[in-house]
């Protein structure tokens, strides 16, 4: 696959457009958490408060459910032909933007 195709462009284009680099490019891991940090945010936050707020094993399910979520969108992209790194930031690009769409 073409690198304009697997990388996760929409994603950071939803939260920090200005990190993105002109025309089609390889995106860099830490263009990906630069771009994903208000869901990171979000999350490490609600962690925080959960931990806080119950005990210890609530952000432990919550971390749990987002590997497992990671692992599948990471399978489902390894089975249509991605390379290994383009599934890995595909995977946690989805999972990312995917997490906050209720919000």
């Amino acid at each position: 696959m073409r690198p304009e195709h697997c990388a996760t462009r929409n994603h950071l284009e939803v939260f920090h457009n200005r990190v993105l680099p002109s025309g089609p490019q390889r995106i860099r891991f830490r263009t990906l958490v630069y771009g994903s940090t208000l869901p990171l945010l979000v999350w490490t936050g609600i962690a925080g408060f959960l931990h806080h707020a119950l005990n210890a094993i609530a952000p432990m399910i919550l971390c749990g459910l987002f590997v497992t979520l990671i692992a599948l969108v990471f399978a489902l992209r390894r089975r249509k032909k991605h390379s290994v790194r383009c599934s890995f930031y595909g995977a946690l690009g989805a999972v990312l933007a995917g997490s906050l769409d209720g919000f």
